[in-house]
């Protein structure tokens, strides 16, 4: 077996990918369970969002120290544990604001377990590896972002259009990867040294490279709208809702397929020339899609998009990782990963406010910008490369 497949990669991985088959199954019917089953104004679908990813981020930049100081496995089972816990919130909720306090209830959930277990998945891998171990990750847990919304949209079909039941089905995949968190091992080696540290000393030792990787990666997360403004503009270009929620799942199952090559391909080239290239894709995609109004092409850019993700997400968190010890790994995901989610957060507000009635003034800024990131990136491993 690879040296870098250890038991705790092979568990959580299975862990992700089962937790994303709930949220995803949840995630391309619920707006049309509120609007249309509960009542809910459309602005209501974009508060809730918003209060779910800002709590998650709130609690991704808390808990990156506390994943240093103490041990990680708790920290991991009750994010899990929470999930599960709004998802049934959601499922008994008769009234919106009982899915707004599923939805906080389950990102809180994404927030406590997600930098915990970034750094319990690197914890006995070398960093010349971690591009395959987050790019293995990355694919289980976006190979549940395919099974979850085509579960979604065969019971939405069997079930003659009632979602209520659904909201159920997705109670069993999250409870199932709660109990597969016990079978995570965990070293207690640093724990008690760090114990008897200041809590945020960890964020002080953390090394002059590592901001300004991280301050350049989420200055991009500004241009980088949420998933569901995409899935609005495919609406707007003449997609149904059967034809959106398959486009969704198209453009997962690139991400999944994708992830892993691109994690090996960052471990053999510079992690920044890989994230460079995703980012060729992400103004392919949103330049393309602010330009088009051609469903066939609008299929080819919702892959390119896809590739995009999978040449930064999890070479994004591999890159972070190699710049911080192994005693830091948890705080340097924690104000990375949180940092960058108010980042996605701030550009969803901005590119709403200036959406108009069909988005194509935001998604061409962003792939305009997104674009001069790319360069920036590239063009110093271009001129190493030909000295």
């Amino acid at each position: 077996m690879a040296s870098w497949l250890t038991r705790n990669v092979r568990v959580l991985a299975a862990v992700s990918f089962l937790q994303d088959t709930a949220s995803e199954l949840l995630y391309p019917l619920l707006p049309i369970y509120l609007t249309t089953v509960l009542g809910a104004p459309p602005a209501v679908v974009g508060a809730i969002e918003g209060a779910a990813e800002g709590a998650a981020s709130l609690t991704k930049l808390a808990v990156g120290p506390l994943g240093d100081r103490f041990a990680k496995r708790p920290l991991i089972a009750t994010g899990y544990g929470m999930a599960a816990l709004g998802k049934v919130i959601v499922a008994v909720a008769v009234a919106w604001p009982g899915v707004l306090a599923g939805r906080v209830v389950d990102r809180l959930g994404k927030g406590i377990r997600g930098v915990p277990r970034d750094a319990l998945l690197v914890g006995d891998v070398d960093k010349s590896l971690r591009g395959r171990v987050f790019g293995f990750h990355r694919a289980m847990d976006t190979f549940g972002a395919v099974v979850g919304p085509l579960i979604g949209l065969a019971g939405y079909e069997l079930l003659d259009h009632h979602i209520a039941p659904l909201l159920y089905v997705a109670i069993v995949p999250a409870v199932l990867s709660v109990l597969l968190v016990f079978l995570v091992r965990e070293p207690r080696r640093a724990q008690l040294r760090l114990k008897r540290q200041p809590i945020f000393r960890g964020l002080r030792e953390l090394p002059r490279r590592y901001w300004r990787v991280t301050a350049m990666l989420v200055a991009f997360g500004a241009v980088n709208f949420p998933d569901a403004l995409l899935l609005l503009r495919l609406n707007e270009i003449g997609f149904s809702v059967v034809e959106v929620i398959l486009a969704y799942v198209g453009y997962n199952l690139v991400y999944a397929v994708v992830s892993f090559p691109a994690g090996v391909l960052a471990d053999r080239l510079p992690r920044s020339a890989v994230f460079g290239v995703g980012l060729v894709f992400f103004a392919i995609g949103y330049l393309g899609l602010g330009l088009t109004t051609d469903p066939m092409a609008a299929w080819g850019l919702i892959a390119a998009y896809g590739i995009f993700t999978a040449c930064t997400d999890g070479v994004g968190k591999a890159w972070i990782s190699s710049l911080a010890g192994a005693d830091r790994q948890a705080s340097a995901q924690g104000v990375f990963q949180g940092a960058s989610g108010f980042a996605v957060l701030a550009a969803g507000l901005w590119a709403g406010l200036l959406w108009g009635s069909d988005g194509t003034l935001p998604l061409l800024i962003s792939g305009a910008v997104g674009g001069c990131f790319a360069v920036v990136l590239l063009v110093p491993v271009a001129v190493r490369s030909f000295r």
